[in-house]
């Protein structure tokens, strides 16, 4: 039914964050680019584990239904989640950090401070 729309999705948002991540000068961009890339391995995750015509595991245990959807893949992302959402908090208190100490966030300069 779907195909393969969010495979091709998934590619797309994993390229656009490693592009901000590979060619952005800025600390905060590229922190948004990680945030974008974690999102597409969450993304890919879940379409991993979606099944045509697929129900619940209760539904499927108690005999109503012929397919399940994966469970396995859903925990894995909501653990994911979670990680992403820590990898953030610590990035951005990191950027924090850099732009009290050096008064910018932009690598060149950075790098030309460090003396």
């Amino acid at each position: 039914m779907i195909g393969n729309a969010p495979f091709f999705v998934v590619g797309v948002l994993f390229l656009i964050g490693l592009v901000a991540v590979l060619t952005e000068r800025n600390l905060f961009k590229i922190a948004i680019g990680i945030s974008v890339i974690e999102s597409a391995t969450n993304m890919f995750l879940i379409v991993l584990g979606y099944r045509t015509g697929g129900s619940i595991p209760v539904r499927y245990l108690a005999g109503g239904e012929k397919f399940m959807v994966l469970p396995t893949p859903q925990a894995l992302t909501l653990t994911a989640i979670v990680i992403a959402l820590a990898t953030t908090a610590l990035m951005l208190s990191l950027l924090m950090l850099i732009y009290r100490h050096y008064g910018t966030l932009n690598i060149d300069e950075i790098r030309r401070l460090r003396g």
